[in-house]
């Protein structure tokens, strides 16, 4: 096992020193629990262009204005209503235009990769590809597709052929790519350039993007306070961010181990964001506290969110750790795990299904998933986990050793609850 170098000494002393376990402050954050959505604005815009089209059946562009303005509403609500208006418009353009027009194209692959249909994202670049329309966008696209397929040759094929040291795309991806060999090191080097990048252009959109990747950047590291000053920059340029106050959340649960001001800012924010994994989190923090009754309703409304089909495969990879871990029903499970592995064959993918298999009572073939298509491969901690309980079954004490050190280094990142099971590895 190739383990990632992330500071674990840093994160080990942060993890267990008695004294240094107050990050945030609720006045840093406390104003922006009073911001919310409105939707009226950015409705009105999707509206404006809904009464052209009316007027101008003919005019496919304003078919492209209207997918941009569904596109921004889901951005900003989590509603997947949004995203599915936004694919039929664009899908309605693509008709108009004969396949013929790249930017179109891009746009229905950058609404697929939302929806996690990475293939068929793959489809529309390539078609892009071939129009050859603004074509290093293109190939940034085609390299964050690849990376997500498990394409990874291919992946690093478009990033030298994209190569500018001091183009905020490149570099951003560039940190994608490090972070994916395990070099977090290199990562954060390299979002700290494109940082500065995004400061210098002063485009919201840009500073937005960067400082919630250099939140989660940070917080790999173990440096809970940078990390937390960047989800406070993000909420500065946005007060109603949703990951932001989802990471700071995350940082007064796992490092402050304070579940009641975690579920105040959720709750805040599950007021005006729709996204079925927030019911997750707040099942995991009701688990901490032993609140049974919280963590019961807090999966239900989960299962009945993504019981939406238009989610379609958004929510499998969730949906697999809900039935082995919460449900203990791994044979529906490894139904998810499979879907998973077809469409997006990645080591994450395989450990779902190798952990299905586990939670079957099936060591042997977990074991062989997980010497094949994991191992040496990701350096997610989740993974970690799941790869040292299947050593642990199948006899591979020595294999076991390092990957529990580097779990224990990766507790923040794994939550509180995980901690037991650590030590019993």
């Amino acid at each position: 096992m190739i383990l990632k170098k992330i500071f674990p000494f840093i994160l080990l002393v942060a993890v267990f020193s008695c004294n240094s376990k107050q990050v945030t402050n609720v006045e840093d954050y406390n104003t922006y629990l009073t911001n919310t959505v409105s939707q009226t604005e950015l409705l009105a815009s999707a509206q404006i262009w809904t009464d052209k089209i009316e007027a101008s059946p003919n005019q496919f562009p304003y078919l492209g204005k209207r997918a941009s303005a569904y596109s921004k509403l889901f951005s900003a609500t989590g509603n997947i209503d949004y995203l599915k208006k936004a694919e039929y418009d664009l899908l309605e353009a693509i008709k108009f235009t004969n396949e013929k027009n790249g930017s179109y194209l891009k746009s229905l692959a950058a609404n697929y990769i939302s929806q996690h249909r990475f293939k068929e994202a793959l489809e529309k670049l390539k078609r892009a590809e071939t129009i050859g329309d603004k074509l290093n966008g293109t190939k940034k696209m085609l390299f964050d597709v690849h990376l997500e397929l498990g394409n990874y040759i291919d992946a690093e094929s478009y990033l030298v052929d994209i190569k500018n040291n001091s183009d905020f795309d490149y570099l951003i991806r560039l940190a994608k790519w490090e972070d994916h060999k395990g070099n977090l090191e290199g990562a954060i080097e390299n979002m700290e350039k494109a940082t500065k990048i995004a400061e210098s252009s002063n485009l919201k959109g840009m500073k937005q993007w960067a400082y919630t990747n250099s939140a989660d950047f940070y917080g790999h590291a173990g440096d809970i306070k940078k990390s937390y000053k960047y989800f406070l920059k993000a909420l500065e340029l946005d007060p109603t961010d949703a990951y932001a106050k989802k990471g700071i959340a995350w940082i007064v649960y796992s490092y402050e181990n304070n579940a009641e001001e975690a579920l105040h800012i959720l709750n805040h924010v599950s007021s005006y964001y729709q996204a079925p994994d927030y019911e997750l989190l707040k099942a995991e923090v009701a688990e901490f506290q032993d609140n049974i009754n919280l963590k019961s309703k807090s999966l239900e409304n989960y299962q009945v969110a993504v019981s939406n089909k238009q989610y379609g495969d958004m929510y499998n990879a969730y949906n697999v750790t809900l039935f082995t871990d919460d449900l203990l029903l791994p044979e529906i499970a490894m139904d998810f795990a499979t879907t998973e592995v077809e469409n997006r064959p990645t080591p994450l993918s395989y450990d779902l299904l190798a952990w299905s298999y586990f939670k079957q009572g099936n060591v042997d073939k977990a074991n062989q998933i997980i010497e094949e298509f994991v191992d040496g491969k990701t350096f997610e901690p989740a993974v970690l986990y799941h790869v040292a309980e299947i050593y642990k079954a199948a006899g591979k004490m020595e294999e076991l050793k390092p990957l529990k050190k580097e779990l224990m280094a990766s507790l923040y990142e794994l939550g509180p609850l995980m901690e037991s099971k650590i030590n019993q590895l």
